[in-house]
């Protein structure tokens, strides 16, 4: 039997690159592009810290060092990038320990970088002395009690042009993003649906004149603080700040400590010293503590939302039904049972 091949030439996609929408920029070069536009010695050098939802990279310039973010293309507009700097200005201004942004030769604090994927937006930073742990002290926790209050102090009723942190922000968007990953007839998804009708039942009902309004940081927790060996704390990353209750910070401040610290007794005199801090400066409103275990579940809605948002370029590597499935399993819904159930049965 005789079998003939018929080949037709495919139309030529002549390109001189490809297009992607993700690239690595490569630290050598950024490090170069620096160097001209803030006038580092010929020395310094430029290392990629790590890749994620923005990515890091660590200029050092003899004993000075600072860290340079590079934005992901589209993640954030200039207006909200410029509004991220005004805030931290202000901050550092009230003498509030954040890391703050360095102007270039020109005064300029926003780079633009063309990238193969488009243009990117970076910002240089100043270096947070000391380093994460995991795992620290009742007294470092009053102290970051105190600073997430000064800056709760310094910004109330502060309006950004950024994102508004709703309930509809909060829970509905985000649970919009997870059905695209996790089937609707799974017993988690169905868990995921009534839990989400209950909070936003609940928070309709919460006394709005109570809860302070202002910006929130969203992201306070170990992995955006450094300490010294003397127990100064820098904290850094206001990436998802923005306008709403400010008692998110502390409902999210109070849900990472629920993940980091295993042993009940310690992680409740942590709480209690993180608490007698903060209130040190501000104080916090009984509606306000009410709402901290629910605020927490909402949290968890949001970042599985983020998660989901940002697959093509950062969660792939570890999001799948698997992953989703134990996530909601073995922290949102224990957290929701031992925090919100448990208040419930309180009453």
């Amino acid at each position: 039997m005789a079998f003939f091949c018929f080949f037709v030439a495919p139309k030529l996609f002549i390109m001189q690159n490809f297009p992607v929408t993700s690239s690595i920029l490569s630290a050598t070069h950024v490090g170069l592009f620096l160097q001209d536009k803030y006038g580092f010695s010929a020395a310094a050098t430029c290392k990629l810290l790590k890749t994620g939802i923005n990515h890091s990279y660590l200029i050092t310039d003899g004993d000075s060092k600072f860290v340079f973010r590079l934005y992901s293309l589209n993640w954030r507009t200039q207006t909200e990038i410029a509004e991220e700097l005004r805030l931290l200005n202000l901050l550092r201004d009230n003498h509030v320990p954040v890391s703050y942004p360095i102007k270039d030769a020109a005064c300029d604090d926003i780079q633009q970088l063309n990238a193969p994927e488009g243009n990117r937006f970076g910002v240089l930073f100043s270096f947070a002395e000391g380093e994460k742990h995991l795992n620290f002290s009742a007294g470092l926790h009053y102290k970051i009690g105190e600073t997430m209050a000064r800056i709760h102090q310094v910004t109330y009723n502060l309006q950004l042009q950024r994102v508004s942190y709703t309930p509809k922000v909060l829970l509905q968007d985000s649970f919009e993003r997870l059905k695209q990953f996790l089937p609707a007839d799974t017993d988690e998804m169905q868990w995921m649906a009534s839990t989400q009708k209950y909070l936003l039942d609940e928070l309709t009902k919460a006394d709005a004149g109570t809860l302070r309004q202002g910006v929130v940081h969203m992201d306070i927790w170990f992995d955006n603080l450094n300490i010294t060996k003397n127990g100064d704390i820098t904290i850094f990353d206001f990436d998802f700040c923005g306008n709403g209750w400010q008692c998110l910070d502390l409902a999210y401040y109070i849900l990472q400590l629920h993940s980091t610290e295993k042993v009940e007794a310690e992680r409740d005199e942590k709480l209690k010293n993180f608490f007698a801090g903060y209130e040190s400066v501000t104080k916090i409103s009984d509606e306000e503590k009410m709402l901290l275990p629910m605020l927490g579940v909402c949290m968890y809605f949001f970042y599985l939302g983020i998660q989901c948002q940002r697959f093509d370029n950062w969660s792939n590597v570890f999001l799948n039904q698997t992953y989703l499935t134990r996530f909601i399993n073995l922290l949102v819904k224990k957290y929701f049972d031992e925090n919100v159930v448990k208040g419930i049965n309180v009453k």
